[in-house]
């Protein structure tokens, strides 16, 4: 492989690039309206370059076409931005600008007839976007075309610009992992921003292996660093690359941009990222937004935060968009799906996230917790020190849907194990909250006939009261003792809808819930009797995955229930003798957390300065 090379920061050129005028994705499968869309006549959008016919009006005011004008206005330095972008033909271009409300006011425009290759510049100071508000461009044509192209959005630059580092952690998903690679390198412009990209790679099907391996690297030439280490994880393999910059190339001031395997990569993402990060007051963890991978034109979320005191992840902070169609407009006041409020996140996902390099030498590294929450934790560590976190508007990348995600898998362990970590070490941990939560659950999956579930939750306190020490391996026998666990649970097995165990095809009709009960304790209570007494109102049936609450499921002796994924199903069934097993169980464990907490609180506070230390990962990553 290629020579290491030196994170070091770079001249600074006359503007700095804070975001190019896109007008196609990097995909057919993504929707140009993200991009521009077409409020009147026809137009014709290419990724660079935008052909407007007569009569027509095209609008940038878009998920990836709008400046996030008051998300620099809060967090940057940069007092105006200006828009810079090429003509050929005649018709206008307007500035525009929004307010918190949405409401709208041209800020400046141009009209050209007969340009050729003319440079159009219009500029505006930001200064009106303290609590929402964004900047986009207008084309509207009379009688003649207008071509549009090389569009780009610029801010005075900095002294000096901040080297960037990506860094892609993969686990046996090599394909996946090339794409990313390759669409990084498909791009000249974000790819001349970064100085280094390190792929991390855990699997046990190595992504060197395969040929296009050679094509891919010799495309990202010497900014490649490809690294091979055991499975430690997410944590673990992000880590690693704040390892490599911090430690190893002794970048003092840098930014580090994680990006997932299985993303589809917006590479217009490592210049809006970068951009910000080089222009906020302090440093600033400046995270990408997920869009849906199966519903690419749903964002996931604006912002979120964490209940810690119920740990509760993914909570959508109050007038952040939610699962929203940004092609689509609002029901009640008519206007696009865009974030003109300004919402300030809790955390930001670890699917694209850029972390400066002064934050880790405030704060320390990740804890080694494997994978989940440990951008969660990550994040509320930084706050603490008074390092914010923003998720950017505009700066996205399409992940696999969250909700087409079964809970009832091996990883629910690391959820609900290092939600309990995260919250002993960043809340005031009450425990009579968390285990009246916890213990609710619990019931819930009992009730739901969902045994392995349960007694994944089980494992993953009893590991939590083992204490810090338990993470010294970085979760590597954690991972493998849950799987073996969960194999003792035969409804944790997904089977083909075709092909169900027990089951002829017609002999299992489709059951579906009535609507939710108003008065969920009575129902509760009702179906535990119930299932006591050995009662059910069907002997089997298939339930589908939107009706697999507790409270139907509970009325079956089997259940066949569709997975989320949506590529198989579970089949579960009552086991008095189980369940009676796992409650007694679960009765002691619930008692020993309530007891213990304030000691175990104690515990791993005291450790967190260990855990995150440089020591602890140069021995897991055994340099």
């Amino acid at each position: 492989m290629p020579g290491k090379s030196k994170l070091v920061e770079h001249e600074a050129p006359e503007k700095l690039l804070t975001q190019r005028g896109l007008f196609a994705g990097p995909s057919q499968i993504v929707s140009e309206d993200l991009y521009a869309e077409v409020k009147r006549g026809i137009a014709e959008r290419e990724r660079h370059r935008m052909v407007v016919h007569p009569n027509a009006t095209v609008t940038m005011n878009t998920y990836f076409g709008r400046f996030p004008a008051s998300y620099w206005q809060r967090w940057c330095v940069s007092p105006e931005v200006e828009l810079e972008l090429e003509v050929t033909g005649s018709g206008q271009v307007a500035l525009v600008a929004s307010d918190s409300e949405g409401e709208t006011r041209m800020v400046a425009a141009e009209k050209v007839a007969g340009a050729k290759a003319q440079k159009v510049r219009l500029s505006t100071k930001i200064d009106k976007f303290t609590d929402g508000g964004g900047l986009w461009f207008d084309v509207i044509t009379a009688e003649d075309s207008l071509v549009v192209e090389k569009v780009r959005w610029t801010v005075a630059p900095p002294k000096t610009v901040r080297p960037t580092a990506v860094v892609i952690c993969t686990f046996n998903r090599v394909d996946d992992c090339l794409n990313t690679m390759a669409a990084l390198a498909s791009d000249p412009e974000p790819l001349k921003l970064v100085d280094t990209i390190y792929v991390v790679d855990q699997g046990t099907d190595a992504v060197e292996s395969r040929e296009r391996f050679a094509e891919v690297s010799a495309a990202l030439g010497p900014k490649l660093r490809y690294i091979r280490q055991p499975n430690l994880g997410g944590a673990g393999g992000f880590t690693r690359g704040l390892y490599e910059v911090t430690e190893i190339d002794h970048a003092e001031h840098a930014n580090v941009l994680f990006m997932d395997d299985d993303v589809l990569c917006e590479p217009e993402i490592v210049i809006r990222l970068t951009a910000f990060a080089n222009r906020t007051t302090q440093p600033t963890i400046v995270g990408g937004q997920m869009l849906y991978l199966l519903h690419p034109n749903f964002l996931h979320v604006g912002a979120e935060f964490a209940n810690l005191d119920t740990l509760a992840p993914g909570q959508v902070v109050e007038g952040a968009l939610f699962n929203a169609d940004l092609t689509g407009y609002d029901e009640e006041t008519g206007k696009r799906n865009v974030q003109d409020k300004r919402v300030d996140a809790g955390y930001n996902g670890w699917w694209s996230c850029l972390i400066p390099s002064e934050i880790v030498k405030a704060v320390g590294y990740p804890l080694p917790l494997f994978f989940q929450w440990d951008d969660i934790e990550y994040g509320y560590r930084a706050r603490a020190h008074g390092f914010a976190t923003v998720s950017l508007p505009g700066a996205g990348v399409w992940h696999a849907d969250f909700h087409w995600k079964d809970w009832d898998d091996w990883h629910r362990y690391f959820n609900l194990r290092n939600a309990l970590i995260t919250s002993a070490l960043h809340s005031r941990f009450d425990p009579k909250m968390i285990v009246r939560g916890m213990a609710k659950s619990f019931a819930t999956y009992i009730l739901g006939m969902q045994y392995g579930l349960a007694a994944t939750q089980l494992k993953a306190i009893e590991d939590f009261l083992k204490g810090p020490d338990f993470l010294k391996d970085g979760g590597v026998q954690a991972a493998a003792d849950i799987r073996k666990l969960r194999a003792e649970f035969p409804e944790t097995v997904r089977h083909p809808a075709s092909e169900i165990p027990g089951f002829k095809p017609g002999n299992l009709p489709m059951i579906s819930a009535a609507p939710t009960p108003k008065l969920i304790a009575p129902v509760f209570a009702k179906r535990l009797v119930n299932q006591l007494l050995g009662k059910s109102v069907h002997e089997a049936g298939a339930v589908p995955a939107g009706d697999s609450a507790w409270w139907h499921v509970s009325l079956f002796n089997t259940a066949v229930v569709t997975d989320a994924s949506q590529e198989g199903v579970r089949v579960r069934k009552r086991d008095k003798e189980l369940a009676v097993r796992l409650s007694k169980q679960g009765a002691k464990v619930f008692r020993e957390l309530y007891r213990r907490a304030p000691e175990m609180q104690r515990s791993y506070r005291d450790a967190m300065g260990q855990l995150t230390s440089r020591d602890t990962w140069s021995r897991l990553y055994d340099l």
